[in-house]
């Protein structure tokens, strides 16, 4: 078998996990299997998150796993080394879920690209600054119920890039080389997603923030301590 050279991408820069991924795929071509099953105990976790985040179903993000793996396998010989494994595995990953959404709602179109008006670049292209972070709402336990829902609510085409960029922390390069988009236009839909998100949870806190006070109120209002008989006779001076 023959070693498998990493060259440096114009994208981002080659690691070592993409070239063993590349050795394993070069064995798995060559009908070992076990190098294959390797591959599917590496990312089958990380598969599985980003088609639950676009299906929002347990059993379809299953389902979507078994079906890339095994379209993956299928379609070893249609794999060019000059993207990395893991994004042309994602890329199928994506299709699967796709596939999945436009089974569940037939009527409605389902693609990562039909909720764009322009990528025309004029856009401000980042929005990283703001509060709260994505990813630690998303790790904090009693918020992830909220994102969740937020992200349900984004197109598509939206959800995915933002599921790549700011939870699973792809690049702009590794996100663009899975979409199979420019990096500009990443760029666009990065911005717009967490636009979004960023306009839901301030709604979502701002609300938090108006019960919170309210229940403050209340509680002070109701430890506050009685006055005696003795003290409500005392005439004021």
């Amino acid at each position: 078998m023959r070693k498998p050279v990493c060259r440096n991408s114009v994208q981002f820069a080659r690691t070592e996990t993409a070239c063993d991924d590349l050795a394993l795929v070069h064995a798995s071509k060559s009908g070992d299997v076990a190098a294959f099953e390797e591959l599917v105990k590496r990312y089958d976790r990380k598969l599985f998150r980003i088609a639950q985040h676009l299906t929002h179903n347990r059993e379809d993000a299953e389902d979507v796993v078994q079906e890339a793996f095994l379209k993956a396998f299928q379609h070893l010989g249609q794999f060019r080394e000059d993207a990395t494994f893991l994004t042309w595995l994602i890329r199928i990953a994506m299709n699967q879920s796709l596939m999945m959404l436009r089974k569940r709602h037939p009527t409605r179109e389902m693609s990562i690209d039909s909720d764009f008006q322009s990528e025309d670049g004029n856009l401000p292209m980042d929005v990283a600054d703001w509060t709260p972070n994505p990813e630690e709402l998303y790790r904090a336990a009693q918020l992830r119920e909220i994102l969740r829902s937020t992200l349900q609510k984004l197109g598509p085409g939206l959800r995915v890039v933002f599921v790549l960029r700011d939870i699973e922390g792809f690049s702009l390069e590794q996100t663009a080389e899975a979409l199979e988009l420019s990096v500009a236009a990443v760029k666009a839909r990065s911005f717009r997603a967490r636009l979004q998100v960023r306009e839901r949870l301030s709604k979502y806190f701002n609300k938090a923030e108006e019960s919170a006070g309210v229940e403050s109120c209340s509680s002070h209002a109701e430890t506050r301590t009685p006055l005696s008989a003795s003290e409500r006779d005392v005439p004021s001076s």
